[in-house]
């Protein structure tokens, strides 16, 4: 406040501020000695007459934050000044319309009224209008997150919240998150997790009661989706969820092996993640494995086909592949914004690799349109078991 006084005169009203006004409106503002100079020639050749080819020809060597055209906007601008690369076109959200406007209202304001939080608010997902939204052809699917919106890890791509010392898991979640999916009339839930390494079984007790009062309370009707997490490596925290009824086990890699330590916390390990899709696989043959990487952290094709090649090592049947985006700007920046053709070739190569369903576009999320894809491999596999 003091410091803006003598920008709007105050050092001339009789005001005891008026003395320290006069001081800091009497000090020079700097610019940048590159700016500087800029403005300086620039004024030199407005007395000379301007020549508007020469100006172009000049201001094409200015440093790349300063220069900023006149159709770009602030948007552009902020982008230049923090080094991030501008959104290009494909990029643009799909709002819900008709009966998905319905189902996303709906839930939306359930959820006011619950304490259950969601992955899709807390995480800043893109997609939340089409999978909350549903539809004629669309299956309406919501992600609900457990065990807290305080995660242990610090994840460099992720907007959840941090701590050492998260607050301890709610006791009535698992029949308070039950009670309320049941009322949302979705056909397929997929619940999450943020990491407990401040629990001792990391929290896969509390995950697997959920799973369980679900099915108790609508019947078993509704199919479950659980991305879980790692569990620190223990590997009967892995068996106690996979054991718990649910229909798909999910975990994410996230990224390829070389870009791991740089993108996840140092106790994601990419080795300990494929060890429990594989474990998960293993403990119940039957069950769907799932795993979801994002691209645009830095990763090179032959990384990621190698990724690819790994998940299928571990026994993983489906496949989710998308772009990353930035949540805000505390979490790292994108490096490449990835053309939808590329995913698309990637969905090709993840089929001929030999995954039951591959998803892959820019908006693809780990859980993106989870309940369509999962009815679909069931209407297939359905098919060819009274072919034969």
């Amino acid at each position: 406040f003091f410091g803006c006084c003598g920008m709007f005169g105050l050092r001339r009203a009789s005001l005891p501020l008026a003395p320290f006004a006069r001081r800091v409106s009497s000090t020079p503002s700097r610019l940048p000695k590159d700016k500087e100079k800029f403005l300086k020639d620039f004024r030199e050749k407005l007395d000379a007459g301007f020549d508007e080819s020469v100006a172009k020809e000049d201001s094409s060597s200015l440093d790349e934050k300063y220069v900023v055209r006149q159709t770009d906007g602030p948007s552009r601008r902020r982008q230049l000044r923090d080094n991030r690369l501008p959104m290009p076109p494909w990029l643009q959200l799909k709002k819900p319309g008709g009966d998905g406007q319905s189902n996303y209202v709906k839930i939306k304001s359930q959820l006011k009224n619950s304490k259950l939080a969601t992955i899709c608010q807390e995480g800043r997902c893109p997609n939340i209008g089409e999978c909350w939204g549903g539809g004629k052809d669309e299956v309406a699917t919501a992600t609900i997150m457990l065990l807290g919106d305080t995660c242990t890890r610090a994840c460099r791509f992720c907007a959840v919240k941090t701590s050492r010392t998260p607050p301890p898991p709610n006791p009535n979640e698992p029949e308070e998150t039950a009670q309320s999916v049941a009322s949302w009339g979705v056909d397929y839930i997929v619940l999450t997790m943020v990491d407990r390494d401040d629990l001792v079984d990391g929290g896969s007790a509390h995950v697997a009661q959920t799973i369980q009062a679900i099915k108790r309370h609508t019947a078993g009707k509704m199919l479950v989706e659980c991305l879980s997490g790692d569990y620190a490596g223990k590997l009967d925290c892995v068996e106690t969820v996979a054991r718990s009824g649910l229909d798909v086990y999910a975990h994410n890699i996230e990224t390829v092996e070389a870009m791991t330590p740089t993108v996840r916390d140092r106790r994601a390990t990419y080795r300990q993640s494929l060890k429990t899709l594989e474990h998960a696989k293993l403990t119940v043959p039957t069950l769907v494995t799932k795993s979801s990487i994002m691209l645009g952290v830095g990763e090179t094709d032959q990384c990621l086909r190698q990724a690819m090649k790994d998940l299928r090592s571990a026994g993983v049947d489906c496949l989710t592949l998308g772009q990353y985006l930035q949540p805000d700007r505390q979490r790292m920046k994108v490096s490449r914004y990835v053309p939808p053709e590329e995913f698309d070739a990637w969905k090709v190569e993840g089929e001929q690799m030999g995954f039951k369903y591959v998803a892959s576009g820019p908006f693809v999320r780990s859980s993106y349109r989870a309940g369509e894809f999962y009815l679909k491999n069931i209407v297939n596999a359905t098919k060819e078991a009274i072919n034969k």
